[in-house]
């Protein structure tokens, strides 16, 4: 899982991917060529081109389908040729539930508010 600002991109790749491979994956749906793209690892440190996501911890142990690891991304910006700063928006908490949805509640309870 690759994140950016308020964007998750979900991409399917080996341990044996390159970083550079990773960011030509990024490059189809960005429309942003690898040579503007760099990527963080989990302690915000720039991943290297030439390396293999497992030389980054990024292993089928670790990533799974239902808990992605996360790569953070980050553009070279127009005109000056800086980096912008990596920034990953929280994701948001749903609300709390309400007292008649919360488990271990009285059946009876619930059928006294219908009757």
């Amino acid at each position: 899982m690759v994140r950016r600002k308020k964007s998750t991109i979900f991409l399917d790749a080996k341990e044996n991917t390159t970083v550079g491979d990773l960011k030509k994956m990024i490059e189809g749906i960005t429309k942003k060529p690898p040579s503007e793209q760099q990527l963080y690892n989990k302690e915000d440190t720039v991943m290297e081109d030439d390396k293999n996501l497992s030389d980054y911890g990024l292993t089928s142990t670790v990533a799974k389908a239902q808990a992605p690891a996360e790569v953070g991304l980050s553009f070279k910006q127009d005109g000056s040729g800086d980096w912008e700063d990596l920034e990953k928006t929280p994701y948001s908490s749903p609300p709390e539930l309400p007292d008649v949805m919360k488990p271990g509640q009285d059946s009876s309870v619930q059928e006294q508010a219908v009757a």
